[in-house]
């Protein structure tokens, strides 16, 4: 892929205005408290597995609206009465499912709890399965996730895929091998996109490390690349002739952009510089307007999507070490 975005001193320089509603926090904090209102039991189960230096749990938490999701826990192998763990929690990528309770070993190899969150809906499309419906319908819409409910903020999916982030950062400080002081979030693509939703809603995080992150800028993403999921939008507005202006109010109470200037944690994030899916652009649009001086951005030169793989796990948790000392 050769390069097709901004230089990197433009991208350096590159912090566009991005649409913002009037009531963009009144919205948010609506929302997470009807569902922390709700309420909902988290129910914690352990997992006989192959392993022998990691425990495994099955972790059911209320969402949003008080839906289970489901997440996996992993710890070091340890007594119930050790002392709580520094925690990363994690959300996936695009299509992805929570998976085998024997994936995902390194930051419970690293010594942290390590929780990873099913998205609702999702976990057919690539790797092993997720185990988490979506019970909501939607109007119409394109295949796939963009699309669903997306002329209404309301009835929009992303909604409720960001509260259920939410509510599992509640319920993991309520868990006895958490540390509720010390808690970390990250995610790949779509999950890093969740990571700065998460974040932003969200008090008393120790760091967020978002990875190449989707859902921003999303007026420059759906008219800069034709690669999927951004191009879901495009399907369907080239057949809801006139429904740009609804459909882009709603993408704009889910921007990662609005919600990286509400961040209020150190913050590592990551970019391909020739990444087709998650344009360059659009990932600076999101760093350049965390107000913040303990921000940071590792910069894969010449990788796509991928962005850096293993060497950007390092980093993150080189990262997370030097926060919590």
């Amino acid at each position: 892929m050769p390069r097709f975005d901004l230089d990197l001193p433009a991208l350096e320089a590159f912090r566009p205005a991005v649409r913002e509603p009037a009531d963009f926090d009144e919205f948010w904090a609506r929302t997470i408290a009807q569902s922390r209102a709700v309420g909902g039991e988290i129910v914690v189960e352990p997992v006989e597995t192959v392993l022998s230096t990691i425990d495994v749990f099955d972790v059911t938490f209320p969402g949003f609206a008080g839906e289970p999701v489901k997440a996996w826990l992993h710890t070091p192998r340890r007594s119930d009465d050790a002392a709580a763990l520094p925690t990363v929690i994690e959300f996936n990528g695009y299509g992805g499912g929570r998976g085998l309770p024997t994936e995902r070993l390194g930051w419970a190899s690293a010594g942290y709890a390590h929780l990873f969150m099913d998205t609702r809906g999702q976990g057919s499309t690539w790797g092993a399965p997720g185990a988490t419906p979506d019970p909501h319908g939607t109007g119409p819409s394109t295949n796939g996730y963009m699309t669903r409910g997306i002329e209404s903020p309301e009835d929009y999916y992303y909604r409720r895929v960001f509260t259920d982030a939410v509510r599992l950062i509640d319920a993991a400080r309520t868990l006895p091998r958490v540390d509720a002081a010390r808690i970390a979030v990250t995610g790949g693509s779509q999950g890093g996109g969740i990571t700065l939703a998460a974040a932003a809603l969200s008090e008393g995080l120790v760091a967020v490390m978002p990875d190449v992150p989707f859902l921003c800028h999303f007026e420059r993403a759906i008219g800069m690349t034709d690669r999927e999921p951004y191009h879901e939008v495009v399907r369907y507005l080239s057949v809801h002739r006139g429904a740009t202006q609804r459909v882009l109010d709603t993408l704009s109470y889910f921007d990662g952009v609005n919600f990286a200037r509400r961040l209020s944690a150190p913050a590592l994030f990551s970019v391909g510089l020739l990444d087709p899916v998650c344009p360059p652009s659009t990932v600076y649009a999101a760093y350049n307007h965390v107000d913040r001086g303990d921000k940071q951005i590792r910069v894969y030169d010449f990788n796509e999507h991928e962005g850096g793989q293993a060497f950007q796990w390092e980093e993150q948790a080189r990262f997370l070490a030097q926060i919590l000392g």
